[in-house]
């Protein structure tokens, strides 16, 4: 599974890349999204990666991320009593459905995106790819941001 993180604002976008970033839902920056990764999807990624980064997301971050910033549309909180009402799981058990390829968008009442806080200490550059800066792929490492982020 693969989260994206919209990094730079929209000024002086091209229309096709604000466009593929409107298809992946990163409509804000420090928006958040959980992606299965396809090669349309990763067509995609590499079009707009002057914008976001993108990595995948390890077990325990996206239990803390879903803990933290999962919500309800309508911008309501999801707490552990409502995932046992509702589907009758835990934060863990959606988790590891999640990793094991169902989408976030199929549990209709959840917004699919994660709105993010910037991160601790801020970026490196928003100008320059990883490593020296943050946009791009960065594998493993978006961990590290996300962490910084929830």
């Amino acid at each position: 599974m693969i989260a994206a993180i919209r990094i730079r604002g929209r000024v002086g976008v091209r229309r096709e890349i604000e466009d593929t970033l409107k298809l992946l839902r990163l409509k804000r920056i420090n928006s958040c999204v959980l992606l299965h990764e396809t090669d349309s999807i990763l067509g995609m990624l590499k079009k707009v990666k002057d914008f976001i980064t993108w990595g995948e997301i390890n077990r325990e971050v996206l239990i803390k991320l879903l803990k933290k910033r999962l919500r309800l549309k309508g911008n309501k909180r999801v707490d552990e009593n409502y995932l046992k009402e509702k589907y009758n799981l835990t934060f863990e058990q959606l988790a590891d459905e999640l990793l094991n390829g169902k989408k976030l968008k199929e549990f209709l009442d959840f917004d699919p995106v994660f709105r993010l806080r910037p991160p601790k200490k801020g970026f490196k550059s928003i100008k320059e790819h990883w490593p020296k800066g943050d946009l791009g792929y960065r594998g493993e490492a978006i961990n590290e941001l996300l962490e910084r982020m929830i």
